[in-house]
């Protein structure tokens, strides 16, 4: 029997991805949730989402939208190496998404 103790496992969200734009992203923990952080492109050093884990790799959270500033509840789910998240407004009657590849 092999005990694990004291060895943190990072989630499967963490690490950098290729956004639809061509932009790095980094998903990374903060706070006990993931926080989205834009590392290249026009809008490099912006923080643009925060997730929590959900379960059967799914997550819940804000994004926000790096060109205007504005904040959506947001959602994702994790299947191998993607990752697919929307913003949704008006009680997720008009959302907006795209999936992300891991680099």
């Amino acid at each position: 029997m092999i005990l694990l103790s004291g060895t943190a496992f990072a989630d499967p969200i963490e690490g950098r991805w290729r956004t639809k734009s061509g932009s790095t992203a980094e998903i990374a923990e903060c706070s006990g949730s993931f926080c989205i952080t834009l590392k290249s492109g026009e809008h490099a050093g912006k923080q643009i989402g925060k997730f929590s884990a959900t379960g059967g790799g799914n997550y819940s959270g804000k994004v926000t939208d790096p060109a205007n500033g504005k904040t959506y509840n947001g959602k994702g789910s994790l299947n191998g190496d993607s990752f697919k998240m929307s913003g949704c407004v008006l009680g997720g009657l008009i959302c907006r998404g795209e999936t992300w590849s891991r680099m």
